[in-house]
């Protein structure tokens, strides 16, 4: 499951109704005691990773509706919710009117502490004798078959699910409407809400510095994560284990109520079996600790946080993915807290390399202007405070212009040349070819030593975000460096061409197009090979897409028993992204001169460096 959607209702400074859109990667932005953290932990509590308390109430509000919602998309085709027998969300009915999962608690927030009632919004059946079904435990769906005269031939009287299709189909019209199901109090639901639970994303909260807790402990140590995540990447095998093991219990559980049924049937018929299932993650006990023996959350935040980037890069390089009916999430508390800026770049980066995987999430906070500006605007969510709560801005121009205002995202001070690029890629590859070129080469610096003075901001300006920056530089008054990739076949004009044109009308700005397709194409084979053995390019003409390529070969390399072109668009093109990571950061920190004067016969990315040098040294 991928969560997509989270609502908040009367839940601190939230009182009036909001809703806050999810991706891959999330980030919100705003100003201190704005409302960011909340969000955070208003997840934490739907997970229930935390415990809601009287105090999380908004004060000016209805503190009986305290209300969190969650939406989840990217659901499993099938589920477990009975015993061994598989159905679906969408075959229970369970299914908003977007076809999504979607999950609200409603919480008392007058209680000293509240305790949630959850409820399913699904387009439901509503028609009697068919809108209480998910409510109903196996011996009152028989009765229920009955009362409407299912044919049972064929039914599997053992299997909840079997008896609810029935039943329904015997019924016919379902007057389906869109309704709250409450899913907590009746004991049919609430068996399978538990069901439904376990698929849900892990999710895992990285607080910043502050008191530590009891709870803070669990969230803070990410070794405990590494044990949550071992055990998902074993669910398949454990969930066999424990299916087999429910299985012989209840086939032994089962002969000795015959047994006593045979002594005396009213003893039987009040004894039912409940087999509770297994709590794998607290089998496991892990801890980081120095040879003081001081655990790793009584830590410093420096440390602790030092700890966090070590296991979230150890993540983001492994190849091993969750669950594919469940997923992950970490949301991180203002990764920059207690971190130099390179250590803050690098947190950054390796979250944004996790939310490209398959099956990961990232949600952060931070209100440090280098890390909103290197974030793409498709991820940005900025909240403000007003007279009547908090507000969230989502996408365009607005939300940008408010982020600039609030955060200052692009500081005059020591600036002297932006340098716009496509994205993160071009960035890192520029970053390693410059640092290369800068040891042996008189004239050429590296940029990510003009980054940590001050004196070089990287723009990302590629896709659709072009046109948007290049109006929005117009007024900062410092030189401009845009390196735009031709992607268009040799002898037709660049794609960007009139953006380019636009650029270079304007007084110490310039534009430059890559001379083959794109910033990958001046990557030597020989250093891409050594990155990734079993990606061997041979020759790269100057119009191959050499990540499309590279992702190709490492898919058919791999023990997948999908063809490439079988596979679905989204997961090709997250393949070609994380072949781009690596091409752009690995096979790059690979190039030698030697590599680079042959990969580059035109010298443009020699020329290129200069320019920005000298105007950086201004």
């Amino acid at each position: 499951m991928r969560l997509i959607r989270l609502t908040l209702k009367n839940f601190r400074c939230y009182r009036h109704p909001i809703t806050i859109d999810l991706t891959d990667l999330t980030a919100l932005i705003g100003r201190n005691d704005v409302g960011k953290s909340s969000v955070l932990e208003a997840l934490a509590i739907f997970f229930e990773q935390q415990k809601a308390d009287v105090d999380d109430a908004a004060k000016d509000g209805d503190p009986k509706q305290m209300i969190i919602g969650c939406e989840f998309g990217a659901l499993p085709s099938s589920l477990i919710l009975d015993a061994t027998s598989r159905t679906s969300l969408k075959d229970e009915y369970l299914l908003n009117s977007r076809g999504n999962l979607e999950v609200i608690k409603i919480f008392n927030g007058v209680l000293k502490t509240p305790t949630p009632k959850v409820f399913i919004r699904a387009v439901h059946p509503s028609v009697f004798n068919a809108n209480d079904l998910l409510a109903l435990k196996i011996g009152d769906l028989r009765t229920r078959a009955k009362t409407v005269g299912v044919e049972m031939a064929g039914v599997n009287q053992k299997i909840s699910a079997d008896l609810r299709a029935a039943i329904r189909r015997t019924v016919g019209d379902l007057r389906l409407l869109e309704q709250d199901i409450e899913v907590e109090t009746q004991a049919g639901a609430k068996e399978l809400y538990a069901k439904i639970k376990e698929s849900f994303p892990a999710y895992f909260l990285f607080r910043s510095d502050r008191a530590s807790t009891d709870q803070d402990s669990e969230a803070q140590d990410p070794m405990k994560v590494a044990v949550r995540l071992a055990i998902e990447q074993q669910k398949v095998a454990l969930d066999k284990i424990a299916v087999q093991v429910h299985q012989q219990v209840d086939e032994l559980v089962q002969q000795t109520l015959a047994k006593i049924s045979a002594m005396s049937p009213e003893v039987a018929g009040e004894l039912a079996p409940q087999i509770s299932d297994p709590k794998w993650d607290s089998i496991f006990k892990i801890a980081l600790t120095g040879d003081s023996q001081i655990p790793l959350n009584k830590r410093g935040s420096g440390v602790r946080r030092l700890v966090l980037l070590g296991f979230l890069q150890a993540q983001a390089e492994s190849k091993r993915l969750v669950s594919p009916d469940a997923g992950i999430i970490y949301a991180i508390e203002e990764p920059e807290t207690s971190q130099h800026p390179d250590k803050q770049r690098a947190l950054l980066q390796v979250l944004q390399e996790i939310s490209e995987e398959a099956g990961f999430q990232v949600i952060l906070t931070t209100h440090t202007p280098m890390l909103a500006r290197l974030l793409p605007e498709s991820t940005l969510r900025y909240i403000e405070r007003d007279a009547t709560g908090c507000v969230i801005y989502e996408g365009g121009d607005e939300t940008m212009r408010r982020v600039a205002k609030a955060l200052g995202v692009l500081p005059d001070h020591d600036v002297q040349i932006f340098v716009g690029v496509e994205g993160k890629h071009d960035e890192n590859f520029l970053r390693e070819v410059s640092a290369l070129l800068a040891a042996s080469e008189p004239g050429i610096g590296d940029l990510s030593s003009f980054e940590q003075q001050g004196r070089l901001i990287f723009i990302p300006v590629g896709g659709s975000n072009i046109g948007v920056w290049v109006s929005r530089l117009h007024n900062l008054n410092r030189p401009e460096f845009h390196i735009f990739d031709r992607d268009a076949p040799l002898g037709e004009p660049p794609h960007y061409e009139k953006e380019a044109d636009e650029i270079n009308q304007r007084a110490n700005c310039t534009a430059v197009h890559t001379s083959f397709r794109e910033m990958e194409n001046y990557l030597h084979p020989d250093a891409i090979r050594q990155a990734r053995p079993e990606v061997a390019l041979g020759r790269i003409g100057p119009s191959d897409d050499v990540p499309a390529r590279a992702a190709h070969m490492i898919h058919n390399a791999s023990d997948s028993t999908i063809i490439w072109d079988d596979l679905d668009s989204e997961k090709r093109d997250k393949k070609v992204s994380r072949a781009k990571t690596w091409l752009n950061k690995d096979a790059a920190a690979l190039m030698t001169v030697e590599m680079l004067s042959q990969s580059d016969p035109h010298g443009d990315l020699r020329r290129w460096l200069k320019e920005i040098t000298d105007i950086a040294n201004r």
